[in-house]
């Protein structure tokens, strides 16, 4: 199976395609970068996730795993090399509780500081952006135990899945004038997001925050259709 022929449907500028791209690195696994149109998603892409229709996947040997923690999970457990989840099942129910924790606020975070309906629905997702920092700069003292990641001495779980985030943190900052990752309320995390974007397996996949802010235009549409549909789904009246 691990010799098997691997292709990543995604593009360039997705957190969670990164993660994917990320967790292939780490274990030198060669695969086909196949890029999505998401204006014009592929036939592959629709037949490859029929449910959610969305990115990343990852086909090995004809077959797809969608998702990017399910992927990131597979692939550590597909090819056998450094270990990207823990061994000890308890501290790996941690990292994915973490792992969970962040996809819960940290998306929805950045969405809402940068086009947030109304200014008081702006500030909210800014206070609320700041809140959950600090909880995971206390989360980095204790799982880091004083080393260099989220996952002890090199990159692990947690360190991918919030690590894929940092782009599109900065461009946040760039698009709001706003400081989210500080050096006085934060330092732990601004030390190790420093270590993160240097490290071998990231340092030439993570995208340039101001090529994000570039294609901000397009992806504030879609945002903001996210947050109008949710606000909509739970019985909530759009402000005029």
């Amino acid at each position: 199976m691990a010799g098997e022929e691997v292709k990543l449907l995604g593009m360039w500028a997705s957190p969670f395609v990164l993660r994917a791209k990320i967790a292939l690195k780490i274990k030198d696994v060669s695969y086909e970068d196949v890029n999505v149109d998401l204006k014009n998603k592929s036939e592959l892409l629709l037949q490859s996730n029929p449910i959610y229709k969305k990115i990343p996947v990852l086909l090995h040997a004809g077959r797809a795993i969608c998702e990017s923690l399910i992927i990131v999970d597979y692939i550590d457990a597909t090819w056998n090399s450094t270990s990207i989840l823990p061994l000890d099942p308890y501290d790996c129910s941690v990292a994915k509780f973490w792992a969970v924790f962040i996809d819960d606020k940290i998306p929805s975070a950045i969405q809402g500081a940068v086009i947030g309906l109304t200014e008081v629905a702006k500030a909210k997702h800014v206070e609320e952006f700041h809140s959950v920092l600090k909880i995971l700069e206390t989360v980095l003292a204790k799982c880091g135990e004083g080393k260099s990641f989220f996952g002890g001495d090199d990159l692990g779980y947690v360190d991918i899945v919030l690590g894929s985030f940092l782009s599109w943190i900065r461009a946040a900052e760039i698009l709001t004038e706003l400081k989210f990752l500080d050096e006085e309320k934060t330092p732990l995390l601004v030390s190790w997001a420093e270590r993160f974007c240097a490290h071998s397996a990231v340092k030439d996949l993570i995208p340039e925050p101001e090529k994000l802010v570039e294609i901000s235009p397009f992806v504030k549409v879609l945002w903001k259709s996210k947050i109008e549909a949710t606000i909509v789904t739970a019985g909530g009246v759009l402000p005029a």
